[in-house]
């Protein structure tokens, strides 16, 4: 949750009840040194798999001070600026771990620490902002003043062969930290140097052009596991640009949507980053038939709860389960061990049943379930029950189907809220829920009658002579 907070003491006075947890809280102290009567907020970032995640905001006080305290998620990079999460303008890099201060002042393109408080590693990112700061701002802020490859490609080759020098020379003992800061600054200056092929320039260099640097930038080597990508701040917006760069330099063509998911295929080594790629693609469509095609070509990379997630975020608006569009092919394991999925029951109209064995209102439909199963007995319909009792529940789910004598296809979903199952594809909000597909695989629909009702029935039969 977002905290709207006005400047670090009143965090400190708002949170501090919320020390019984064990962890120190980290603290920030800071003043802006723009026009205060901006009210410009200072934002606190997290990252989260490659991406910013915004997770307080602080308008700041009359005189510009500005502050922040909180329970590090994790002991790393966050990030502090006055931008956004989509680029890195505006914004710059601290470490934390439990119990850290931080005391700085801040404008739109700088930073300063102001006080010996500040811990080892925060000198050492601002040491390493001062090497870079030059070409960041060339590179990043490319709206604060004009530069093009001509001056930028001899800083950038001068810096990048400081690195190494500057590495050993500002280790701080924290061995983590100064294991991370090598793969920090690694990812940083692809950042710079990928991000200003990119951005509006007044000239662009040719291919031919590029300084030698660029020959040590290949996607690959960043994206064989999602370690570099995910623990940097810009990590998937590096990764896009890499690619590009090595899309550029072999000379192709660009293309659209798929083709070109499939160009950048090659550069991407790991599946899951690969996963991240196609949702960042599949969040642009606008037809459901496209991101469906999209799916069936690319969705075995989207492997991670977080990547079910988004790829449904993106869907379920596409998504309108109009009679005739292709089911959800779910695949559950049933009451005596075997895996069962819808596409298994092609040729045969199906009936789904979705119930749980705590539900009331469900256990009140099973008397017509059953009547309407013994009348349609012979005829190609399926009769399936799935259950979304919690995994915890499974043997009380197991008994009730022998002692109710429950028919059919009896499956167990192992949970209301399965982040890529059945009950969260149709956004299912109560139960019982009954649901019809036709021989092929298709929507008959989603929220279909009871079986207490006759319509049911009728809604069957005339699946079956369709």
């Amino acid at each position: 949750m977002k905290k709207q907070i006005k400047w670090w003491m009143s965090a400190a006075c708002g949170l501090m009840s919320m020390a019984v947890m064990a962890q120190k809280p980290a603290t920030i102290s800071g003043k802006l040194t723009m026009d205060t009567n901006l009210q410009i907020p200072v934002k606190l970032f997290k990252v989260t798999e490659g991406r910013l995640q915004q997770i307080a905001v602080c308008n700041g006080n009359q005189t510009g001070k500005f502050g922040f305290l909180f329970y590090p998620d994790y002991t790393g990079i966050y990030v502090i600026g006055i931008g956004n999460t989509m680029s890195a303008q505006g914004n710059f890099s601290f470490y934390f771990k439990p119990g850290d201060h931080l005391n700085l002042k801040m404008g739109p393109w700088d930073y300063a620490l102001t006080s010996p408080d500040n811990t080892k590693e925060n000198l050492a990112m601002y040491h390493w902002h001062q090497l870079t700061d030059s070409i960041y701002g060339k590179s990043i802020n490319f709206m604060h003043g004009i530069s093009t490859y001509v001056d930028f490609f001899p800083q950038l080759e001068a810096t990048a062969k400081k690195v190494q020098s500057w590495l050993q020379q500002n280790k701080t003992g924290n061995e983590t930290f100064d294991n991370y800061m090598k793969d920090y600054a690694r990812m940083d200056m692809a950042l710079i140097a990928s991000n200003f092929l990119q951005t509006p320039r007044t000239a662009h260099p040719s291919v031919e052009e590029y300084s030698p640097y660029y020959q040590r930038l290949h996607a690959k080597d960043f994206t064989k596991s999602t370690d570099l990508i995910y623990n940097y701040p810009y990590g998937f917006r590096t990764m896009q640009a890499l690619a590009n760069l090595d899309f550029r330099t072999s000379g192709r063509k660009y293309e659209q949507g798929m083709d070109m998911i499939k160009a950048f295929n090659g550069y991407i080594i790991n599946d899951t980053l690969k996963g991240d790629m196609v949702l960042n693609r599949a969040s642009g469509i606008k037809d459901y038939g496209q991101f469906k095609e999209m799916m069936d070509n690319y969705g075995r990379y989207i492997l991670t709860d977080s990547q079910k997630v988004r790829e449904a975020a993106i869907r379920q608006p596409l998504l309108k389960f109009k009679k005739g569009d292709d089911a959800y092919n779910f695949s559950y394991v049933d009451n005596h061990g075997q895996k069962t999925s819808l596409s298994d029951m092609k040729g045969k109209v199906v009936l789904v049943d979705v119930w749980a064995t705590w539900c009331g209102p469900c256990k009140a439909q099973i008397p017509y379930l059953k009547q309407l199963e013994a009348e349609m007995k012979g005829k190609d319909v399926q009769f399936v029950s799935i259950s979304v009792d919690e995994l915890k529940d499974k043997e009380k789910w197991l008994h009730y189907i022998d002692t109710a004598k429950l028919g059919g296809t009896q499956l167990f979903a192992g949970g209301w809220n399965q982040k890529s199952g059945l009950a969260q594809y149709y956004e299912i909000k109560g139960i019982p829920r009954f649901m019809v597909f036709d021989k092929n695989g298709k929507i008959v629909s989603v929220d279909a009658p009871r079986p207490s009702q006759p319509e049911l029935k009728a809604l069957l039969e005339k699946t079956l002579a369709e």
